[in-house]
């Protein structure tokens, strides 16, 4: 994935433009691009599933709460949150949490070559509001509990080997985390408004059973560079992990979380934020602000996010218009697809199938607004290469 250069997202009347500028230099920013409907084009009519998608690509729905996935027996769990694709032969397997507080946990569904359903079964029980997570290098799930003191949980996307809790990886409102194989660490989201943004540094690289919690440390800038710090007591008891390092930066609630290319991207809800690090310069910047869109603002509600091969960054909303968001390397953002009727819910869990030709993702609670309603979604066709 290209690495995303130094400028700022922007929109004029609800359409796609770029607006540029070095954000820490004090250049002035660059007038922005004609307004268009982004990489993909204009937002076609609903489709029966109820979701406007661009020309050229379709819609399914892959499970439902409550309800048994495809032909197997296995019945979805609620409120289905964050998700990750991982190869199984020539198919795929698609992994998904369940945030709700008690008896969480995490699922996934097992796919043929052709796309086909061949399998579902459980691959985490007895956790607590499990929303978002991260993939490892070496194909593990990494399920996060998004209560105070919770935990990070390694599971199995096969449901072979048992979920093992990872207490070493802090006790936090965990939301979200990325592998960052260059620098052998994972990032860690923590959803407060006064949360902080972590890494943790595995004694052994692959290994998660032990190692050191740090905190980025930084000025109270939306620019500048920053530095990392241990977290003495990563078991946050009794003093709460973003308490405890002085001049750790705050975040206004962190939710998801990608890494590609010495770049770890990473959003805030609270803000309506997307922020990046450069971890070649261990320099950081804002990738999207809403504060500076001329008029409707495109992306609304950032949530989880995920990248695809192009360089492109796609991000879902909880809340706004029910919107999955493209923001592309020259830094355009524009909606890539839309629900209508369902307000009363959320987009989680993006995430692409190995060979990129299929985007997975849900819509938490559904047409009832309940968490017994979730629904996930496959979206296949010409994503950008």
């Amino acid at each position: 994935m290209e690495r995303r250069s130094l400028l700022r997202a922007a929109v004029i009347g609800g359409t796609s433009a770029a607006l540029g500028g070095t954000l820490w230099r004090g250049a002035a920013y660059a007038a922005p691009a004609q307004p268009g409907p982004g990489p993909y084009g204009a937002l076609g009519s609903p489709d029966a599933n109820g979701i406007r998608l661009p020309s050229g690509f379709t819609s399914r729905v892959i499970a439902r709460s409550g309800q048994q996935v495809g032909s197997t027996s296995y019945t979805w769990h609620n409120a289905p949150d964050g998700g990750a694709c991982y190869a199984d032969g020539t198919g795929w397997i698609y992994v998904s949490n369940s945030e709700i507080n008690p008896s969480g946990g995490a699922s996934a569904v097992k796919f043929s070559s052709t796309g086909a359903i061949t399998g579902a079964y459980r691959i985490l029980s007895g956790t607590r509001q499990n929303c978002a997570g991260g993939k490892t290098p070496w194909n593990t799930w990494l399920s996060c509990e998004e209560v105070s003191l919770g935990y990070v949980y390694e599971t199995d996307p096969w449901g072979t080997s048992a979920a093992v809790q990872r207490p070493a990886m802090g006790r936090f409102k965990h939301e979200a985390a990325a592998a960052d194989p260059v620098r052998r660490v994972v990032y860690l989201t923590e959803d407060e408004t006064n949360g902080r943004f972590y890494r943790f540094v595995p004694t052994t690289w692959g290994n998660l059973s032990s190692g050191t919690l740090q905190v980025m440390v930084a000025g109270s800038a939306t620019s500048g560079s920053f530095t990392w710090t241990d977290v003495p007591d990563p078991d946050g008891s009794p003093t709460a992990t973003r308490s405890q390092v002085s001049g750790s930066k705050s975040f206004n609630g962190g939710e998801g979380c990608h890494y590609a290319n010495d770049t770890v991207w990473f959003t805030t809800k609270g803000d309506n934020r997307v922020w990046q690090l450069n971890l070649l310069t261990n320099t950081y910047e804002l990738a999207y602000d809403d504060s500076l869109v001329n008029g409707t603002a495109p992306l609304t509600g950032v949530d989880n996010i995920t990248g695809a091969s192009s360089g492109d960054l796609f991000v879902a909303e909880d809340g706004g218009n029910m919107e999955i968001c493209v923001i592309t390397p020259n830094d355009v953002v524009a909606a890539f697809l839309r629900i209508d009727g369902q307000s009363g819910s959320e987009i989680t869990g993006p995430a692409f199938s190995p060979d990129g030709t299929r985007l997975y993702f849900s819509s938490q609670r559904g047409t009832s607004g309940s968490s017994s309603g979730g629904i996930t979604y496959e979206v296949k066709g010409p994503f950008r290469s």
